[in-house]
C-alpha cells in the first residue's frame, strides 16, 4: 500500500496526517489518525432542508342567534306555521319553540353565521313576528 504524508491546516496550526492507500484495491485513502479506518472522499454538502413554520391564528367566531319575542297579537298556530315555513322544522319542534316563546317571552329559534341569521330574522319580521339577532355568549 502506498503511503504519503499530507499536511492539513487545523484550527491549532499545522497537523501532519499519514495517509495510506486502501489494501482493498479501491484507491480510497486510509487515515493513520483514525486507526486506519477507511476515509471516504469529501462529498458535496447537501443544502439543509429549510422548513418554514407558520403560525396561523385560528379565531372562532361565536354563532349568531335568531330570537323570536312574544307578542300578545299573533296566534300560537300562526307562529307554528311561520316556523315551519321559514325553517322547515317538523311540527313537534315548531310547537316546542312556540310554547317557549309563549311561556318565557322569547326563544332562540336558530343559531349560525351572521348573514344567515339576518336573513332568517328579516323573513320572520316580514311574516309578522317580533325577531332580533344576537351573538351567542
Amino acid at each position: 500500500a502506498a503511503t504519503a504524508w499530507r499536511t492539513n491546516l487545523g484550527e491549532r496550526g499545522v497537523v501532519a496526517v499519514l495517509i495510506s492507500r486502501s489494501a482493498y484495491g479501491d484507491g480510497a485513502p486510509l487515515c493513520s489518525t483514525c486507526d486506519n479506518r477507511k476515509v471516504t472522499p469529501a462529498m458535496p454538502l447537501k443544502k439543509p432542508e429549510v422548513t418554514t413554520q407558520t403560525t396561523e391564528e385560528v379565531r372562532v367566531e361565536l354563532p349568531w342567534n335568531v330570537v323570536v319575542w312574544d307578542d300578545p297579537v299573533t296566534l300560537m298556530k300562526v307562529v307554528e306555521a311561520i316556523f315551519k315555513k321559514v325553517f322547515g322544522y317538523p311540527a313537534e319542534k315548531c310547537t316546542h319553540l312556540m310554547l317557549t316563546v309563549h311561556h318565557e317571552g322569547r326563544a332562540v329559534v336558530w343559531s349560525g353565521n351572521r348573514e344567515k341569521a339576518q336573513e332568517y330574522c328579516v323573513k320572520l319580521q316580514v311574516a309578522g313576528l317580533l325577531s332580533t339577532i344576537e351573538q351567542a355568549a
